[in-house]
């Protein structure tokens, strides 16, 4: 059960304070005119139920002197207590996966929670477990594509091609943050009939059997070091098939990770 409470100088020491010794406290200033204010609302009160934080609602607009004293120059404006205090902030509506991002710092959700249970089950050999757990998240968090496109990862490794491939026609280009990933995915498949399936007739087909056996191990830097070579030695290859699966990893790891943004610029000194 989430708990929400509407925050004024009344009850700020007992809600904010005290209870951030007990669990997360998260302050949302906003007003009722706020347009991000009334997109950030829902998603909050949702993520309060999962990750089990408080919600402290302050309405600006009744509530200046506090908003004042904290300094609010931009709403929605959204505060983290631990302890007695702030650990972090942002101003703006943040989409869902962001959102998830930030809170995930400093709280483990139910669902994080079951995640990594998924992935110890997975490492420790026992997959009908792993599996069920998977199921178990699929059917109580439909709306998290995050799941969706973890449980699609184990079923790609497990060889459940179609049961991966219904997670990832899930995601629809308007999930914008992960739909990006998920066709990413969608290439590991590709990977996986490499590793399994492919004959080497020859050096090049060899490198894309190993480049792809080694990304569905997540070796992705060795992985690149393999797609770079076939692009190296003939990177027109089979549709430039050395390129499309260095780009699947890039989007798999995101623009952020070290390995992309190294890699990106060897991809880019074999192309141009």
């Amino acid at each position: 059960m989430a708990l929400i409470y509407d925050v004024s100088d009344d009850n700020f020491e007992e809600v904010v304070v005290e209870k951030s010794y007990e669990r997360p406290v998260v302050i949302d200033f906003w007003a009722p005119w706020c347009g991000p204010c009334r997109v950030l609302k829902p998603l909050l009160e949702k993520l309060a139920g999962e990750y089990g934080f408080v919600l402290a609602k302050i309405n600006t607009d009744e509530n200046p002197h506090i908003a004042q004293e904290f300094g609010v120059s931009g709403i929605p404006d959204v505060r983290i207590f631990i302890n007695g205090k702030e650990v972090d902030r942002f101003v703006g509506a943040l989409p869902e996966p962001k959102l998830r991002e930030v809170l995930s710092k400093y709280i483990k959700s139910e669902a994080d929670k079951l995640l990594d249970e998924a992935k110890m089950e997975f490492m420790a050999g026992n997959l009908t477990k792993a599996e069920d757990i998977y199921e178990k998240l699929l059917r109580e968090y439909p709306e998290n594509k995050k799941i969706a496109l973890e449980a699609a990862q184990f079923y790609i490794k497990e060889g459940r091609l179609d049961r991966a491939e219904e997670l990832l026609n899930s995601i629809k280009e308007y999930h914008k943050e992960y739909f990006t990933k998920a066709q990413a995915l969608k290439e590991l498949i590709t990977f996986k009939k490499w590793c399994e399936e492919l004959q080497p007739e020859n050096e090049l087909d060899k490198l894309l059997k190993e480049g792809a056996c080694l990304a569905l191990q997540e070796q992705y830097k060795d992985a690149l070091e393999k797609f770079l070579k076939v692009v190296q030695l003939d990177k027109k290859y089979k549709d430039e098939a050395g390129r499309k699966a260095m780009v699947a990893i890039f989007n798999i790891l995101g623009e952020g990770n070290p390995l992309t943004k190294e890699y990106r610029k060897k991809l880019a000194m074999w192309l141009y």
